[in-house]
């Protein structure tokens, strides 16, 4: 079984790392620092240096592989999973890209071809929670909360990400969409704070951001539904002055001669700034709400995630949430316990129980492990 995993970030490394144990494996990435690391953590995995922006060439890129893990940065990932599927290749899909997924369902299905999409921790894991728990009761509210955060709190951002500062600073920007009273409505990104205490780690805000995505549509009947990021108290205000000051704007300006966009030069600021050192402990929490009515009775079941980083195979709590659930998708295709074609979110395959349970088992067997009440 040939693997190609296209991203050679932190979270594309790690799969590339879990994989390779079992299949051969080649990690493909433009940058030779990132594909260095993981040659240095895992000598026998194949790498190449590629231009995955590069779309018209994937079906010579992928010739010979069997299956593809897509974890490249969101603005690169509906072009590149529509390179995938012209390529005819099955592939779980970890880049949350911003465009609607649906649009390449049709062009899935003339190729044969299996997507599974949005399969990471949130979305991934809150949506395959809330596919399967609809099939058990009948869900009138869904909330979601979860953060990633770094366990020494730095002033002044007091966070580290393991993505690319451009994706996360457009959950900040992008309107968030909601479900209230079965209407999908809409709230400006960092609205609606809340300051919410949690046994591991202490008080934390919560905000609006646009996280629900493909359960808007593929679970409209459920007429309560948000999801709200988690950070360290403070950062609301600190994200909304530097939106105030333009630092977000994208329309380019002049500067000694040169013309750049402030998001440009925001993003290659905070690259550093974000930039989650490879031993640094840190800490993945998620909170799944999910309540409604079973047999009649009222019902509410809780997940709740905290992991953290692992120490013993240094790995940050935020590849391991995000890339061991898409990973287990994966197995999800090449074990043929999913086999329909199209472009399928997380939702619509825990609708299948033995699904949803492999994909736990297989994270807990990783030692990620939710917490259910």
């Amino acid at each position: 079984m040939k693997i190609a995993v296209l991203g050679a970030g932190m979270v594309g490394r790690t799969m590339a790392i879990d994989l390779c144990k079992q299949y051969d494996v080649t990690s493909f990435d433009i940058c030779c620092d990132s594909l260095a690391i993981l040659t240095s953590k895992e000598p026998e995995l194949k790498t190449v240096q590629a231009d995955l922006c590069e779309y018209y060439n994937y079906s010579e890129l992928l010739s010979g592989f069997d299956f593809v893990v897509l974890a490249v940065p969101g603005c690169m990932g509906y072009r590149a999973l529509e390179a995938v599927i012209r390529a005819q290749k099955d592939v779980a899909d970890i880049s949350f890209f911003p465009e609607d997924a649906r649009d390449l369902d049709a062009l899935a299905k003339e190729n044969n071809v299996t997507a599974i999409v949005d399969c990471g921790v949130a979305p991934g894991m809150s949506n395959y929670v809330l596919g399967y728990l609809n099939t058990q009761m009948e869900v009138t509210s869904f909330e979601c909360m979860v953060g990633g955060l770094p366990k020494q709190r730095i002033k002044p951002f007091e966070y580290k990400a393991p993505f690319s500062p451009v994706d996360v600073i457009e959950e900040y920007t992008r309107p968030a969409r909601l479900m209230e009273n079965g209407r999908i409505v809409t709230r400006p990104a960092l609205s609606e704070p809340e300051l919410i205490d949690f046994e591991e780690v202490g008080t934390l805000e919560s905000f609006n951001t646009d996280g629900l995505r493909s359960i808007l549509y593929t679970m409209s009947h459920i007429p309560d539904m948000k999801e709200k990021t988690l950070r360290y108290p403070g950062h609301i205000d600190l994200i909304k002055a530097m939106m105030k000051g333009g630092f977000f704007d994208e329309n380019k300006i002049n500067v000694n001669g040169y013309n750049i966009s402030p998001l440009d030069f925001t993003s290659a600021v905070l690259k550093n700034q974000w930039k989650l050192d490879a031993d640094e402990a840190e800490f993945t929490l998620m909170k799944i709400i999910v309540s409604g009515q079973q047999n009649g009775l009222p019902k509410s079941i809780t997940y709740t995630l905290f992991d953290e980083y692992d120490a013993t195979t240094q790995t940050s709590s935020m590849s391991r949430t995000t890339g061991y659930t898409c990973n287990a998708t994966l197995h999800l295709i090449m074990n043929k316990l999913f086999t329909e074609k199209g472009v399928f979110p997380p939702e619509l395959v825990s609708k299948d129980e033995a699904c949803f349970e492999f994909v736990m088992n297989y994270l807990k067997e990783r030692g990620v492990l939710y917490r259910v009440s």
